[in-house]
């Protein structure tokens, strides 16, 4: 936005008293990790790839965490002085190593035998009893994820593994006035624009399968919080489309939407919104189009400016009495706006992959069979960004989608009664935390807001 008015926080009270409101009170100091866990079933993940260790026919590698559905379950267990893991779906078969490899062995062989130690932040390490030789995740190539088959070789960040809970603890909510934003569960809508009600949104014959159909003003009213906008460049400035909007008839401009929120917001003073925006326009044009929403500096939420990397996600209570209550995302490269000059963040839209974690967003083609595995979006030959990431002081919102690559109603119907058990089989744990944002399509079929009041009986430590 133009001028600092726009788009600054609104400081009646001065910049330092509402940073001091909208910054939680520092997280209790991490306490140690355990010497080893208890005894009980586990997902091994490494720490560095958020990927778990499963039983590919005596091979071990590490695949897309698939819950139950992949031999990725291992049972923990002492024995003697050191400790083994057994699969879960084979008997008797143990997480070892052959050579400079991770296989799975007779449980009762010496080389399935681990020494369990901690390794700091919930992490530990899995050591070959009397040599320094640890399970390990095998050095990336240039231009390539890290191998699949896991490795035992030398100590290090690739040598680091969560263990991970298949049936972790969890505690009830806490009260309204004290849970903080990353322990709220919001359903929201994937593809809000693209419904056929507000305006058009792709050229005509994708328009025949909106991902929702309901207006974004219906939207706000039935209870979605979360909204998942494409912007794209035309002319005209920043307008709400399906891949390109050649051919679109009557599209929507960004900023009718915005207000839309801002104006629900006005109405609602106990409310918060996000907006995820898949953004392909440039940050200039971005800023002219926010500057057109009347109210918008009002209630903008500011994570950046207000102690959110050290001292966690402020609790809603705040927020609401600060009335920051809208905030954006983009997911354009920083590099490339650094680059043009110019940064979002400059006016008030964050740049997603620093304060969320989220999972690839399709789960098959619409018919047919499932993808339900839950795998970063982020993590290819360029970027490792798993769904585990966490910072000292600071974990990232998880966005967990869960829809397909076309909306076809019958299946958005089935999917979306399943929401909450791939939350809690497959998601949950992938993440190692509770889904901040259920994004799914056609959110008026399969009752997914009744998955949303499902998690938000609940935190997952």
């Amino acid at each position: 936005m133009p001028t600092p008015r726009t788009l600054a926080l609104a400081a009646s009270t001065g910049a330092a008293a509402l940073a001091a409101l909208l910054t939680a009170p520092a997280p209790a100091a991490s306490l140690p990790a355990e010497a080893v866990p208890p005894a009980g079933t586990y997902y091994v993940q490494s720490a560095i790839t958020g990927l778990a260790a499963a039983d590919a026919s005596g091979a071990v590698e590490q695949h897309d965490p698939r819950g139950d559905e992949d031999h990725q379950q291992w049972t923990l267990r002492a024995q003697g002085s050191s400790y083994v893991l057994e699969n879960t779906d084979t008997a008797g078969s143990c997480l070892g190593r052959a050579g400079d490899l991770a296989r799975t062995l007779a449980c009762g062989s010496a080389d399935a035998a681990w020494e369990i130690a901690p390794a700091g932040e919930d992490r530990y390490t899995l050591k070959a009893p009397g040599a320094e030789r640890y399970l390990t995740v095998a050095p990336k190539p240039a231009g390539a994820t890290h191998p699949a088959a896991l490795a035992v070789g030398a100590p290090g960040d690739l040598a680091t593994w969560y263990l991970t809970p298949v049936a972790s603890p969890t505690r009830p909510m806490p009260p309204a006035d004290q849970r903080t934003l990353d322990q709220v569960t919001f359903l929201t809508a994937h593809n809000a624009y693209a419904n056929g009600v507000d305006g058009g949104f792709a050229p005509p014959f994708v328009n025949l399968l909106p991902n929702q159909n309901r207006g974004i003003d219906q939207q706000l009213a039935d209870g979605v919080r979360g909204f998942m906008l494409d912007l794209h460049q035309t002319p005209d400035g920043a307008i709400l489309c399906h891949d390109s909007c050649t051919l679109v008839s009557r599209p929507v401009a960004l900023w009718v939407d915005l207000q839309r929120m801002v104006d629900y917001l006005a109405a609602h003073r106990d409310q918060f919104v996000t907006v995820f925006m898949e953004d392909y326009v440039d940050p200039g044009v971005l800023r002219a189009e926010l500057a057109r929403v009347r109210g918008l500096s009002d209630v903008l939420y500011r994570p950046d400016r207000t102690g959110v990397r050290q001292n966690g996600w402020p609790r809603m209570a705040d927020l609401i009495a600060a009335d920051q209550r809208l905030l954006l995302f983009t997911d354009h490269s920083r590099a490339a706006d650094e680059s043009a000059g110019l940064t979002r963040d400059s006016f008030g839209v964050m740049y997603q992959r620093e304060w969320t974690v989220e999972n690839y967003w399709s789960m098959g083609s619409g018919v047919g069979s499932s993808d339900w595995s839950c795998y970063s979006r982020w993590y290819d030959a360029n970027t490792t960004l798993p769904l585990t990431r966490t910072e000292p002081g600071f974990r990232p919102l998880f966005v967990m989608n869960h829809f397909r690559d076309a909306t076809i109603t019958s299946t958005a119907r089935t999917d979306n009664t399943k929401l909450a058990d791939r939350a809690r089989r497959f998601c949950q744990p992938a993440a190692r935390k509770k889904p901040t944002y259920l994004a799914v399509d056609r959110y008026d079929l399969g009752d997914p807001a009744a998955a949303v009041t499902t998690l938000n009986t609940y935190v997952y430590p």
